[in-house]
């Protein structure tokens, strides 16, 4: 007989502001201890050092967190160039010195602006990227380094913010990039191409997908509102279907509902020719996501239970 899961049966999304020191998982499991979920997950994972927008999915929202991970991602970060860490941040230790007195203002902006577009980049050995079942940063704190293949990203913005002068140089800036971007490997590179070596101080995703800071919620806030009762812990839940809003929408009649919850195709009058379509039943409730057929059906593709 299967294990009963324990705790409440609550669907919807968190958008937690991440504080710094801990892991995405911690800060997963806090919430889902406050919550009381049954069932939680994160939609990537941020750095112990980086802090910032970190969407938490509770029950049939875990459905869609690939949407999250596969979504654009925006960063402010410092970095810090003439010293250059093991981790590539400033939690690792000091592997390489340089003095960065020469460096000027337009240097450092002609450098950061020079990435911007498609690059290659290279994960760093302090990931979650898994070889052979193993995190490559459990690897690298055995010492061992091994090879990885370069991963093309996308930076559609990379701006220069502030500079700091001296013989340990630092720049604020800002990123707007595709899934899969690593800022310490970004920083490492800007670093290379001033001929310096150079580390991530501070990291503050400010959007992952459709959420933005402004829609983040600390962990004081939760927990404040965790004192007051569970309905005031809820409120702060985005509807799971927000990720989504970029799909076209198809409303469902009664009949079809009915039918598509069983999983099968139904017709649906007026609706895209193609691709995946969110898909809302007759009273307006999200029943899912579905993908168009060419004879004007669509069919179920990841449907959510809230029987």
């Amino acid at each position: 007989m299967a294990r009963r899961r324990r705790g409440r049966s609550i669907d919807g999304i968190l958008v937690l502001d991440k504080p710094e020191g801990i892991s995405s998982n911690a800060a997963l499991q806090r919430c889902k201890r406050l919550f009381d979920a049954a069932k939680a997950g994160h939609t990537g994972s941020l750095d112990p050092l980086a802090t910032g927008v970190l969407p938490l999915c509770f029950g049939e929202a875990t459905k869609f967190s690939q949407f999250m991970l596969d979504a654009d991602k925006a960063y402010t970060a410092t970095f810090q160039l003439g010293v250059g860490t093991d981790t590539l941040d400033s939690e690792g230790e000091i592997v390489a010195t340089s003095d960065a007195s020469r460096l000027t203002e337009a240097a450092v902006i002609a450098a950061v602006e020079s990435f911007v577009g498609d690059i290659e980049q290279v994960p760093p050995m302090y990931s979650a990227i898994k070889r052979n079942g193993q995190p490559l940063y459990k690897l690298a704190r055995q010492g061992i380094e091994v090879e990885r293949s370069a991963r093309r990203v996308t930076l559609y913005d990379f701006q220069c913010l502030g500079f700091r002068p001296g013989q340990v140089a630092q720049i604020d800036v800002s990123v707007h990039c595709s899934k899969g971007t690593y800022i310490r490997s970004l920083a490492a590179a800007v670093g290379d191409c001033l001929d310096l070596p150079a580390h991530v101080m501070r990291l503050r995703r400010t959007q992952a997908g459709p959420f933005v800071l402004a829609d983040a919620v600390s962990l004081p806030t939760l927990e404040a509102a965790a004192a007051v009762g569970m309905p005031a812990l809820d409120a702060h839940l985005a509807l799971m279907d927000k990720p989504l809003q970029d799909l076209d929408a198809v409303s469902l009649g009664e009949s079809s509902t009915f039918y598509l919850r069983r999983g099968q195709p139904v017709l649906v009058p007026n609706a895209p020719r193609s691709g995946m379509v969110r898909v809302y039943a007759a009273g307006g409730g999200f029943l899912g996501i579905g993908e168009m057929l060419d004879d004007g059906r669509v069919a179920p593709r990841r449907l959510v239970n809230l029987s």
